[in-house]
């Protein structure tokens, strides 16, 4: 059982029990878990009462360890479809249209290689789990070739196999599934993949793209589905309520409210999590909360569409359980974790016009603690014994930080310019050291990326 041994770091950033930060601290990792926690003396003291000899020691000195931020929504294979120009400027409908005519050409090879792409950018900017919603499976692609991707890279992943089975007379109607092959596809992909045990490295996810791009009895029929597997935690995840178009249409095909719709298709409850529900009303946070829905907040991509700011911080008042994501990288046009995190942050503060309405250690938790119950995981999120070897280190002397973490650390890696890692580990193992990727070479991942982007944009 291979030990490293963590040591010298200026604040080591728990998010446990009773939210330690620990000045000089120190960590013992023993393969996949964290094993000992504490100061650098009394870990070097654990490590001495239980005759072990690290491996590997990493001296952190003048750097802060934290837990790895988790990624609770995302399309990756967006990846290739960043500033297109006919959706640079454009709400969420007519973006979708500005990008979509892309979406047919795409092929398995791009599917990989957009994840890898995804993956490596969130890797480096902190975050050590992360979903995906992938509903488009156009010429032969599966959510396969994301979780190869997520493999090769070291990533701890909870891919979603969305769907659209609705033709709406466009250049989509190709790419439309049935619904007897989506259900068949979840349950392979299930049987194959899913690891519930404790540190599983892959979790599906049953995710309909959203409850306009499948029958609505339909949506009914994958929560069911997902919930057959009993304990082994399949969970559900689609979007909810980004515009307000949303209700409109809920009222006009159903003439049930958003809250309404839910508990009669069967989309609430502690194995639900819904992306962005900016326009979620008093009696849906009450709803979500009572039944522990779970939502991710995607600020930057809120704000990129102009769909609004959503009550994050009334939703966390009344028990809602918040995460968060950077949503696809075309409504976003990044994939940075950290960058997410400050943005959370800041809006929360503009949308009440009141600067207390998040702190900075608010918003490490909602991408460690709050990602991690959005997924239903609790052995991530936090660094204490037991919990997955799941961490970043970042070196507090640099530019964006100077002046700023002798006050406080951690508040200045959220509140300053979003950066880079120097070391991350995932289940154990370094993914990145000195702000390299360690098992994969960046520039092949570019050039392979940009290389099917320009096949996308030349037709």
């Amino acid at each position: 059982m291979a030990v490293l041994f963590v040591k010298n770091a200026h604040l080591r950033v728990t998010i446990d029990a009773d939210r330690r930060e620990i000045s000089d601290g120190a960590l013992v990792v023993q393969d996949k878990a964290v094993a000992a926690v504490g100061s650098t003396a009394e870990v070097q003291a654990w490590l001495d009462a239980n005759g072990l000899t690290p491996d590997e020691t990493l001296n952190a000195q003048g750097h802060i360890v934290m837990p790895g931020l988790i990624n609770t929504h995302h399309h990756m294979f967006q990846s290739l479809l960043r500033a297109v120009p006919a959706s640079q400027n454009q709400g969420l409908l007519p973006w979708i249209d500005g990008i979509s005519p892309f979406w047919p050409k795409i092929t398995p090879d791009m599917i990989y290689a957009s994840a890898l792409t995804a993956m490596a950018e969130l890797m480096l900017s902190g975050c050590t789990t992360t979903s995906d919603h992938c509903y488009i499976a156009p010429n032969g692609s599966r959510i396969d070739d994301e979780i190869r991707a997520a493999q090769e890279i070291g990533m701890r992943f909870h891919p979603g196999r969305g769907s659209i089975s609705i033709k709406g007379g466009n250049h989509l109607d190709p790419m439309v599934e049935t619904e007897a092959h989506i259900e068949r596809d979840c349950i392979r992909l299930i049987d194959t993949y899913h690891e519930s045990e404790r540190y599983g490295m892959v979790r599906i996810v049953v995710a309909p793209g959203s409850p306009f791009s499948v029958p609505h009895d339909f949506m009914r029929e994958q929560a069911r589905l997902a919930r057959s597997y009993g304990d082994r935690d399949v969970r559900l995840h689609t979007h909810f309520v980004e515009t307000l178009d949303d209700i409109t249409l809920l009222r006009s095909q159903l003439n049930l409210s958003p809250e309404e719709y839910l508990q009669e298709y069967e989309w609430v409850g502690d194995d639900v999590w819904h992306a962005h529900c900016v326009h979620l009303s008093d009696d849906g946070i009450h709803l979500f909360a009572h039944t522990q829905t779970s939502v991710c907040h995607c600020p930057h991509s809120n704000m990129r569409l102009g769909v609004g700011i959503a009550p994050i911080p009334k939703m966390r008042k009344h028990g809602v359980r918040v995460g968060l994501g950077v949503d696809g990288s075309a409504s976003n046009d990044g994939g940075h974790i950290l960058s997410e995190a400050r943005a959370a942050l800041m809006l929360a503060r503009a949308g009440t016009a009141n600067p207390a309405a998040m702190t900075a250690r608010e918003a490490l938790e909602i991408g460690t603690l709050g990602s991690a119950a959005v997924l239903g995981r609790d052995d991530v999120g936090a660094l204490a014994p037991g919990m997955a070897a799941d961490f970043i280190v970042i070196n507090l002397n640099r530019l964006g930080y100077a002046g700023g973490y002798q006050h406080d650390a951690l508040a200045t890696v959220m509140l300053c310019t979003p950066v880079n890692v120097d070391y991350s580990v995932i289940n154990g193992r370094f993914v990145v050291r000195e702000g390299q990727l360690v098992n994969v070479e960046l520039g092949r991942v570019i050039e392979q990326h940009n290389r099917y982007t320009d096949q996308l944009v030349k037709g």
